[in-house]
């Protein structure tokens, strides 16, 4: 069996498989403050970035673009650290907020945390403290460096707990050997001291005796000698402590590590061991106590650079130059033994088991402490004990020991020095507390107790809490609270008057109290912190009380208000559920408080309580206004809403709103009916306001049905500015009349639009008022100004015609005179009237014109219009009207509208129109009236009128108008203006616009017709360019064929543009004309290539003209038409290299490479292009010219793209070009692809080397692989196999084709690597399950830890590999399938030892049973030592059972036995089952006595029938533990065990059977039992019974005994009743002397005593009224069970 080490390894993560680069695993670039955070610093595609690994969640590494020289985690948050030159920032990470930030004077060269809030910085002259909690605070020198460590590296900072002792080390190279120096830093006295030394730890222990731990400060060095010491000093000692001796300690370096030294230091404060990390991976472990080395061995092939605690075990992690982040731990099973086995040190091992509560030495303990107790060591005895590991011998048998041991004189006891050193070491248990905590009580010293449970020294139970509880409550709470005892905390609470505590602390510890009986017993002491505590029981989800229930508490003590003040708290949420407490609430206090209930009705916090029941009671305590709130049923408002005088009138104003209109209206009734006087305002408020809602119909009726006019007037005056209703503004207007508002009727009649007109006007006129202006008000305003002057006229009321005309409405004149000249008024009399409103602005001229008009009486009006127009009148209609009566009277009207211009020309054209249709065209020549002029000169045929009008108008939208299609008159126009108006014109303008108006029309043959009259007949404009360029574009727009004839007669035009519109005229002929005739020639030609695709005639014309700008054009067609050989020549001819890229492009998809090689090398001395030089390359690639492209590529100053050539002619396979070119690049990786293809392999792989692209790699290897050049693939496949992504298809490519050893010889190659990865061990072991099976144990042995074991397992099951799948399966801590698997494949895969190792840490506890069936089928012989492993979990009753049906109960006879302390039944009853069986009746009865968890009468009526008489006792005293006294007697006397049966009868201490018994002797005439049994049974038997049966057979002797000790014992007890009946009657004697000394009524006599009133005095116990029976209490007194009596009828006194 492999030796067990003192130590357990752990390799957590490799870095590099988590995408971290090795190159950046290093001192300077990764850190580790803890075990927390890996922090590293690396580049990713120029990139720079932080990586954050944390090593409790590798799997999501964290990675974020810092910048920084260096960055360093918390060591236990997510707070980094970051330094950028001098600049130092501190930011949250999870909070994504800066901490902190500072600047340094000087540059750091080192830092660390030093605390959880501060940071140590190492300059080059000086060490500072940075406090990052303070915000931007600057940080502060501690010391300076000393010289010693000038030029050194830096490589560790610490500072000791408190933090004034710190120690800076540093590491340089002198004299070919690493030199380490340590400055060691004192903050109290400012001092340092230089020391040698390369690696350094500050610790703590507490040595036994010292009352405080011992402060120390270890260091290791290596000196020039090879020789390496362990110092371990003290630092900071108290002077109560014993002083610790200096430590100096060798430390072993093997001889091969001649230039190791240590590199890092950690000390487990748990273990006090020291953990030492060498240089060359090597770790020591040194007691920190004693300086013993405790173990030593190598865990890394590579430098440990970084180091840190490891918390979770107290040991020390760190990362390798690999990045493998190792732990190492103290192994707390194997440590001491290890100690003891191998070191031989047992002192050693006592030490770290006690210091560290480690196994392994119980034995040592329990011995040495029995031999110090034996020699009478008691006080050293109680130090062992104290500190004995895992409290082996902390029991309760050797506290007695040490109770009972005596103490020395002057000295502490054992029993204290026992605790003393328990309460320094750690704390108590149950037990040592309760022990300790009764005499300390007892002593008065609860202070200690205070002080000790502060500490957490004592283990707090609900029996400690109980003793304490006797002396301090507060004290015995925070016991309770500690012990987790909640019925006692709540006890403890309400004792303390900290009831709001009680419910927190419930729904925390989830324990639910009697919570009523506490609010009943809070509510007696304080009803305050009752109702709190109330308040919270409700407010807990869910609640803890009813709210019904906390109601009727505070009604039981009639506390209304702090009800009221609950209810009220409670039902603010207004829930539906709670509407009979919201009734409940408001009942109360309507019955109690009537001013509250309103307040909470006001309120309006409840909406659901009895609505009904609360207005009855609100109507009954007078609250009205509340009863009307609540009220539904008409009959009961109507009976509460006539008192008005008791109500708010603004709030029964507002009540309104609430009824239906039915419901308003009947109260309205109702309120004025039994008071008009006193609710009429009232009434009319509510009017006014629910007018719209109640309807203004219903209430003019109501105060109509009361004839209240008054009533009626106000409420229509205030709603009838609101209202459109014509019947409410016709009732407003009657109601005012009747009450004299006339200027209420006139301003209505003035400013309303809804009343009906017709109707007010009947009013009125039958109103007769005196004042007939709100008549003439609504006549005016609705125009029956005819009825109003008919009426006036025939009432004698001319004055008031005058009023309105004058004053009223002048406008309306025109209508007043209308209607006199109707009822033929005298025209005297109308020209009188006319007159007074002469100056009157308001006068309409047209509707007085029209009135007269349409009466024949205009010639009436001349003499007021000269007036106007003498008085300077601008009017229209005045100027109008003149002209209609001159036209009519034919006096100089023509000269009169050609020289006015004041008239309206439509008007007076339209009045002309029939009389006179020259007048018309005159007038609405005058104004332009176009549309109007247009009708008549079509309508009379003035055409040639209309042709000059059209040509001198020069309006488009007229003109328009005219050349439109549907207009029949066009053509007749257009001869007009072509034969007349255009020729008469000599204005450019007139012919311009017409020529425009002609074009916008659409009239090209017209238009053609008028521009040739216009430009090729002898005229003013023959030679005007526009008119040229129009004739020629609306030639090619209208008759093509007259083009080419214009173009050869005419010369002014604009022949650019002219040739363009030919073009997109498609006339390609007459624009080349043009072009030729202009001399264009670029256009020309362009014309024949790009429309007319004549390329020969352009080549033609390109050879006359000879252009290079001709040649070019004709050399881009000829490319387009891939004539590509012709234009390459045309383009040289042209000597143009514009075009350069298409050319090249068209030219290399034709195949013309060597014409093209020709324009290349014209276009390279015009241009400097790379893909122009690149292009000529590939060319000569394409042509085979391989010595002019080495000559080219050679040249100086090429600009060529050789790479990008290289690839195109990789991929066109022109391979030797390719080779030339990838060669003079040095592209390796692309030439390494090329020598595949030539078959140079060598070369390849060289290249390959120089690239160091997986890809290349991968390349190369699959073609030797193909090839069969194993070694070179080998080569290749090294550096494809580390990275993990290729390995799989590495592996695949050999299997594909077969090469099995070739692919295990690659991977056993690489595991030698520095970058072998868990991939490259993982497909190994999968490749030997399925090649080499053999080899595959030994693999997984060694390299387990880095292989995938989940993939092996696969491939082990697949290959039928049992054995070394239960390896895996270990190895996984998959226990299960490992047990499992080794059941099903025995043969190969099970061994015994290894499968109970196994079995017993398996997770489903089925497998156990399937273990056990396979151990009864396979190694039944074997079985009880699996279940000796299994016992700890085992269902014991089914193992049994199994046992049972397999008839195997026997062959598990020790298991029984080692599990019978379980008591289990079935256990018992098979065990039983096996002693009956082999008839060992002492082990049977042992048994039964020892165990009581079996059918005891079953086994009892079993063993009776036993034929063994040993047997048949066990069955006689199992019915007496079963207290079946008769069978036992029964059974005792069948066998003749007389003893046994009177011990049962004793023991039934039943007189019963102990008679029965006496009878069955005398009957059996058994006499000496009879004596026997009457001794046995003494107090059981009647000694009249014994004295008769003793007379009556003659066995007085034998009872003689028995008779005088109960004689004797009756004697002494009529001696005793005796005695006291004499004292008694003497008590009694002297009682009755004293009562008949006092009076019967007392001193005073008859009412001359002050008998203290029964509420005042207390209990009356014992007083009896004269003259009452005994028992009954007197009147008005009823038993309450409390204290005596309570007097009846004074309820409320609690």
């Amino acid at each position: 069996m492999a030796e067990r080490l003192p130590i357990s390894f752990q390799e957590h993560v490799q870095l590099p498989a988590l995408g971290i680069n090795p190159a950046s695993i290093g001192f300077n670039t990764l850190t580790m403050e803890s075990d927390k955070f890996i922090c590293v610093r690396e580049s990713v595609a120029d990139v720079n970035q932080v990586v954050i690994v944390d090593l409790s969640d590798t799997g999501n590494v964290m990675r974020r673009p810092i910048t920084a020289d260096s960055a360093i985690m918390h060591p236990s948050t997510k707070v980094i650290a970051l330094k950028a030159g001098r600049q130092l920032q501190v930011f949250n990470l999870e909070a994504k907020a800066k901490v902190s930030a500072t600047t340094t004077a000087d540059d750091v060269v080192f830092w660390k945390w030093i605390s959880p809030t501060k940071l140590g910085l190492v300059t080059d002259t000086a060490v500072y403290h940075w406090a990052v909690d303070v915000a931007d605070q600057a940080p502060v020198k501690i010391f300076d460096r000393h010289p010693s460590l000038a030029g050194a590296q830096i490589i560790n900072y610490k500072t000791n707990a408190a933090g004034n002792w710190m120690f800076l080390a540093g590491i340089s190279a002198q004299q070919g050997r690493v030199v380490g120096n340590i400055q060691l830093h004192n903050a109290d006295r400012g001092v340092s001291q230089a020391i040698e030394g390369h690696a350094a730890a500050f610790a703590e222990i507490r040595i036994d005796g010292a009352p405080n731990p011992t402060q120390l400060f270890s260091f290791a060095v290596r000196n020039p000698a090879g020789l390496a010491k362990l110092h371990i000093i003290e630092i900071d000692k108290k002077d109560a402590n014993p002083a610790y001796a200096k430590k100096a300690v060798d430390v072993f370096f093997p001889p091969e590590a001649v230039s190791d030294f240590p590199v890092a230091m950690q000390v487990s404060p748990r273990y006090g061991v020291v953990f030492l990390v060498t240089k060359f991976g090597f770790i020591h472990l040194y007691d920190l106590e004693s300086g013993a080395c405790i173990y030593m061995n190598r865990i890394s092939g590579e430098t440990v650079f970084v180091t840190a605690e490891y918390e979770a075990t107290a040991g020390i992690i760190g990362v390798n130059r690999k990045g493998q982040v190792l732990s190492v731990s103290v192994d707390e099973n194997n440590l001491v033994p290890f100690v003891l086995t191998n070191l031989n040190n047992p002192d050693l091992a006592l030490r770290l088991a006690s210091r560290g509560n480690l196994p392994g030495a119980d034995d040592l303990y329990l011995t040495k402490f029995q031999q110090l107790f034996a020699m009478g060591n008691y006080l050293e005895a109680a130090k062992v004990a104290a500190n004995s590991p895992r409290g082996i011998l902390r029991t309760p048998q050797v506290l007695e020991q040490l109770r009972q041991a005596p103490g020395a004189p002057g000295q502490v006891s054992p029993m204290l020095q026992y605790f003393g050193v328990l309460l320094e070491k750690g704390d108590l248990n149950k037990m040592e507390t309760l022990e300790l905590a009764r005499p300390i009580l007892l002593q008065g010293r609860k202070q200690l107790l205070e002080k000790w449970l502060k500490e957490d020294k004592l283990a707090c139970s609900e029996e400690l809490g109980d003793v304490v509880k006797q002396y301090d409550v507060q004290l015995a709470l925070s016991v309770y609270l500690r012990a987790n005892v909640p019925h006692k905390v709540i006890q403890c609470f309400a004792e303390t008057g900290q009831f709001d505590k009680i419910v927190l602390y419930a729904e925390k510890v989830g324990h639910t109290p009697d919570y009523l009986f506490l609010l009943q017993s809070i509510m007696r002491l304080s009803p305050d912190k009752g109702a709190e505590f109330a308040t919270r029981l409700v407010q807990s989800d869910p609640p803890l009380l009813s709210i019904e229930q906390i109601t009727d508490v505070f009604l039981s003590v009639n506390m209304i208000q702090q009800a009221t003040a609950f209810l009220l708290d409670v039902l603010k949420g207004d829930r539906q559920d709670q509407g009979h407490l919201q009734t409940r609430v408001l009942e109360m206090n309507l019955m109690h408080a009537p001013q509250v209930a309103d307040a909470i009705l006001g309120s309006a916090m409840f909406h659901h309580y009895d609505k009904a029941h609360i207005a009855q009671l609100c109507e009954k305590a007078g609250l009205f206004q509340r009863a009307l709130e609540h009220y539904t049923d008409i009959y009961d408002i109507k009976r509460t809403i006539v008192h008005t005088h008791l109500l708010n009138p603004e709030w029964v104003v507002t009540f309104f709103g609430r009824l239906s209109v039915e419901q308003s209206l009947e109260c309205l009734r109702e309120m004025l009916s039994t008071n008009l006087r006193q609710n009429l305002q009232i009434c009319v408020q509510i009017a006014i306001k629910y007018s719209e809602q109640l309807g203004p119909a219903n209430l003019i009726g109501i105060f109509e049905q009361f004839k209240t006019n008054e009533g009626l007037y106000y409420y229509l005056g205030a709603t009838v500015t609101f209202s459109t209703d014509p019947e409410v503004h016709f009732k407003y207007i009657q109601a005012a009349c009747r009450a004299g508002q006339m200027k209420a009727v006139e301003a209505i009649c003035r400013e309303s639009n809804y009343y009906d007109a017709e109707k007010v006007k009947n009013f009125l006129k039958e109103a007769k008022l005196a004042d007939q202006l709100p008549l003439i008000i609504v006549c005016d305003r609705f125009d029956f100004v005819h009825d109003l002057v008919l009426y006036l006229y025939k009432n004698n009321q001319f004055k008031y015609i005058e009023i309105y005309v004058q004053k009223v409405n002048p406008s309306r004149t025109p209508a007043v005179l209308g209607a006199l000249l109707d009822v033929d008024c005298e025209e005297a009399t109308i020209k009188s009237l006319l007159a007074s409103v002469q100056r009157s602005p308001a006068i309409g001229v047209d509707a007085l014109v029209a009135e007269v008009e349409k009466r024949n009486r205009l010639k009436l009006l001349l003499p007021w219009l000269e007036l106007k127009v003498k008085e300077g009148t601008a009017d229209t209609a005045v100027f109008n009207a003149l002209a209609k009566i001159y036209i009519d009277t034919n006096n100089n009207a023509e000269a009169f509208l050609r020289e006015n211009k004041q008239y309206d020309p439509r008007i007076v054209g339209k009045y002309c129109e029939k009389r006179d249709p020259h007048l018309a065209f005159v007038a609405y020549q005058q104004g332009q009236c176009d549309v109007e002029l247009i009708n008549i000169t079509n309508q009379e045929s003035m055409f040639k009128h209309q042709a000059r009008y059209l040509v001198k108008r020069r309006d488009k939208a007229l003109w328009a108008m005219v050349l439109t299609e549907q207009n029949q008159f066009r053509r007749a126009v257009i001869d007009q203006v072509v034969a007349t108006a255009l020729p008469e014109t000599q204005d450019p303008e007139d012919v311009s616009s017409t020529v425009k108006a002609f074009m916008e029309a659409q009239l090209p043959n017209e238009l053609m017709e008028l521009l040739e009259k216009i430009v090729l007949e002898n005229s003013a404009f023959n030679d005007n360019r526009n008119l040229q360029n129009l004739l020629i574009l609306t030639a090619v727009q209208a008759n093509k064929s007259k083009v080419m004839e214009y173009i050869d007669r005419l010369n002014n035009y604009d022949a650019p543009q002219i040739a363009e519109i030919a073009l997109t005229g498609e006339l390609y002929e007459e624009a080349f004309v043009i072009y030729k005739k202009y001399a264009v020639h670029d256009k020309a030609v362009a014309v024949l290539v790009e429309h007319m695709q004549a390329l020969d005639r352009a080549e033609e014309y390109a050879e006359r003209v000879d252009q290079a700008d001709v040649w070019s054009i004709v050399a881009g067609a000829q490319l387009n038409d891939l004539r590509v050989k012709e234009a390459i020549q045309s383009y040289i001819r042209a000597d143009d290299h514009a075009n350069w890229v298409q050319v090249i492009s068209i030219a290399s998809r034709a195949g013309k490479f060597d014409d093209l090689i020709a324009y290349l090398n014209m276009a390279r001395k015009k241009v400097r292009e790379a893909m122009v030089e690149s292009e000529l390359l590939y060319c000569y690639a394409k042509t085979n010219r391989l010595p002019e492209l080495e000559e080219f590529i050679h040249q100086p100053n090429t600009i060529a793209q050789v790479s990008v050539v290289g690839e195109r002619c990789y991929n066109d396979q022109l391979h030797e070009a390719a080779k030339i070119l990838f060669t003079s690049v040095s592209n390796w990786a692309r030439l390494a692809s090329t020598l595949v293809h030539l078959r140079e392999y060598q070369n390849a792989v060289e290249c390959a080397r120089k690239a160091n692209s997986t890809k290349v790699w991968r390349e190369v290897h699959g073609v030797c692989v193909e090839q069969e050049e194993f070694k070179l693939a080998q080569i290749c496949g090294l550096n494809l196999v580390v990275h993990a992504e290729e390995l799989d298809d590495v592996v695949k490519l050999y299997e594909r084709l077969g090469f099995f050893d070739q692919v295990m010889a690659l991977l056993e190659a690489s595991l030698n690597l520095e970058r072998a990865h868990m991939g490259m061990f993982t497909e190994l072991a999968v490749l030997y399950t399925k090649h080499r099976p053999d080899k595959l144990g030994e693999h997984l042995k060694l390299y387990w830890q880095r292989i995938n074991i989940p993939k092996a397992i696969r491939a082990c099951e697949t290959a039928h590999l049992w054995s070394s799948l239960v390896f895996l399966y270990t190895h996984y801590d998959e226990h299960d399938n490992a047990a499992l698997t080794m059941m099903a494949h025995s043969a190969a895969a099970w061994e015994h030892a290894q499968f109970k190792e196994v079995v017993a840490k398996v997770s489903n506890l089925e497998i156990y049973y399937k273990a056990l069936r396979f151990y009864l089928d396979e190694h039944p012989m074997q079985i009880n030592d699996l279940l000796a492993a299994l016992t700890p979990r085992i269902d014991h009753t089914r193992v049994v059972q199994m046992m049972l049906k397999s008839d195997n109960v026997p062959l598990i006879k020790p298991y029984l036995v080692s599990v019978l302390s379980t008591n289990n039944a079935a256990v018992n009853q098979a065990y039983h089952d096996l002693l009956i069986e082999e008839e060992d009746f002492v082990a049977l009865r042992d048994a039964v006595n020892a165990h009581d968890n079996f059918d005891v009468l079953a086994l009892a009526q079993r063993l009776a029938k036993h034929e063994l008489l040993e047997f048949r006792r066990i069955a006689s005293h199992l019915y007496m533990k079963n207290k079946r006294w008769k069978q036992a007697i029964a059974l005792s006397k069948q066998d003749g065990l007389y003893k046994d049966a009177m011990e049962t009868a004793a023991e039934s201490r039943d007189p019963t059977v102990a008679e029965e018994l006496l009878d069955y002797f005398i009957v059996q005439r058994k006499k000496e039992c009879f004596a026997a049994l009457l001794f046995t049974c003494y107090d059981l038997v009647r000694p009249d019974v014994v004295l008769e049966l003793a007379w009556r057979n003659g066995w007085i002797d034998a009872a003689m005994p028995y008779l005088i000790q109960a004689f004797r014992e009756y004697t002494g007890k009529v001696d005793v009743l005796d005695k006291a009946n004499a004292q008694r009657t003497q008590k009694e004697e002297e009682k009755e002397k004293q009562e008949m000394a006092v009076p019967i009524l007392g001193p005073g006599g008859v009412g001359g005593g002050h008998m203290p009133l029964m509420i005042t005095a207390g209990p009356m116990v014992g007083v009896q009224p004269t003259g009452m029976p005994a028992g009954m209490p007197p009147m008005g007194m009823q038993p309450t069970g409390y204290m005596g009596m309570q007097q009846t009828g004074a309820p409320g006194f609690y």
